[in-house]
């Protein structure tokens, strides 16, 4: 497998044949992201691409049924080359069920619906937006480049066109305080009207080098301590009203990993975080709370 710089992928794509459609991210100004500063942003030819998942059918056979389009936002290529290239996908591995993407708000936006439906139709089945808030201060501040607003509507075209949606929200992102809470319900306000099949939950940590960091080690942004990340969780759990919406908060930043349909782990979760806000037991942190998908 060919590719330039490091390799970023959801958790779920785990065993996902990668193909990196484009170098880097097309948009890469938010402050809290560390990834694709080392590479140059470049949009790879169609010939690379189909010399690549050749070379992947030789390598790994014709059984794969799992692809995962990168760089950071792979859905900013043209319309007809992305379905070009899922015609190359699909046409090289008979058994293939899944293929997704990074999706940035602007690249999507920039579809129409008609588009995105295309795509589905091609066999793009989910996409991964990083909403990271439902806050226009929030977004503003983070140099998200989109407002709340467009947020849902990048969201609403996706869900709409027949594609997978999972929102990815960063828990932490709006500071400390009563910008914690406030964060927590817009964000919740936000994925109820986008509807997602999916919400992905990370925990902010500021990493070296991103201006969120240096904002930060300044004291122009205040980093929740475990239990006020706890407690913003918990607020968001509890604004969430969508029965059907599935939560993945496995990833290694989270506190307290989780997993399965919202009304089934939901009211564990509540029920664990007060216990622990209550005792300050540091033993329920990192309790797992796995539901089934």
């Amino acid at each position: 497998m060919r590719y330039e710089g490091k390799i970023y992928r959801p958790p779920p794509e785990a065993g996902a044949y990668i193909l990196q459609c484009t170098v880097g991210c097309s948009y890469n100004k938010c402050t809290y992201c560390s990834m694709y500063k080392d590479v140059r942003y470049r949009v790879r030819t169609i010939e690379e691409l189909k010399e690549d998942i050749q070379m992947a059918k030789k390598a790994y056979g014709a059984g794969v049924n799992k692809v995962f389009l990168s760089d950071g936002d792979a859905i900013s290529l043209p319309t007809d080359t992305l379905l070009e290239i899922l015609s190359e996908l699909y046409g090289a591995f008979p058994e293939l069920t899944h293929v997704s993407t990074y999706a940035g708000p602007q690249s999507t936006l920039s579809k129409t619906l008609e588009e995105l439906t295309q795509l589905r139709k091609a066999g793009l089945t989910m996409t991964y937006l990083g909403v990271e808030s439902g806050s226009d201060r929030v977004l503003t501040e983070v140099r998200k480049g989109v407002s709340a607003k467009e947020m849902l509507e990048a969201g609403s075209n996706i869900v709409k066109s027949g594609i997978k949606l999972v929102a990815m929200v960063m828990v932490g992102l709006g500071g400390r305080g009563e910008r914690s809470r406030i964060h927590a319900i817009e964000t919740a306000e936000l994925i109820n009207r986008m509807k997602p099949y999916l919400l992905g939950t990370l925990t902010t940590v500021p990493m070296p080098g991103t201006v969120l960091h240096r904002q930060m080690s300044k004291g122009d942004f205040k980093l929740l301590d475990p239990y006020e990340v706890l407690e913003e969780m918990k607020v968001l759990l509890e604004h969430l009203t969508l029965p059907d919406l599935y939560i993945d908060g496995r990833h290694a930043s989270n506190l307290m990993p989780i997993k399965g349909r919202l009304t089934e782990i939901g009211p564990d979760v509540i029920s664990a975080i007060d216990k622990h806000l209550k005792h300050r037991d540091n033993n329920l942190i990192g309790q797992a709370y796995i539901g089934q998908f």
